[in-house]
């Protein structure tokens, strides 16, 4: 389900950055992109998505930041979850009991929904940037320099 990778090397970096870059000048919104691998003298096509997501991909390990990919509709451990959100499994599980974030049980076993948890980060990281906003007018408004 997931795939856990290291941060890259500074050679894997190095790398990412000159491929993200060739890359990104080929890639077309809504069309896919032709591949040639050489090794294989075989042509091959990427649907739109992947290619976006594989710039993505390499800007982050060029950037020396390790991927995880998670299919949208897995369902993760609340280890997991709380992992994505950056909590505590103990945060995590207050707002699964509270309502915050639906779950349901295997077992014993509390599952989450990736959709689910994505859903909560975006709403709280809007939320976040509409209290910041806030701040940052009142700032103005006070005319305290900022």
């Amino acid at each position: 389900m997931a795939d856990r990778r290291r941060p890259p090397t500074e050679e894997d970096s190095a790398l990412a950055r000159t491929s993200g870059t060739v890359l990104a000048r080929y890639a077309h919104a809504n069309r896919p992109l032709r591949v040639r691998v050489t090794e294989q003298e075989q042509t091959i096509e990427l649907p739109p998505g992947a290619v976006a997501l594989l710039i993505e991909i390499l800007q982050a390990m060029a950037a020396g930041r390790g991927v995880n990919i998670i299919p949208q509709n897995a369902e993760l451990t609340t280890v997991q979850a709380a992992e994505i959100l950056n909590v505590s499994r103990p945060f995590l599980i207050k707002l699964l009991e509270n309502g915050t974030i639906p779950y349901h049980k295997v077992g014993t076993h509390r599952r989450v929904r990736m959709e689910d948890v994505i859903y909560y980060k975006e709403t709280i990281d809007r939320e976040r940037e509409t209290v910041l906003d806030q701040q940052v007018e009142e700032a103005q408004n006070l005319d305290m320099g900022y």
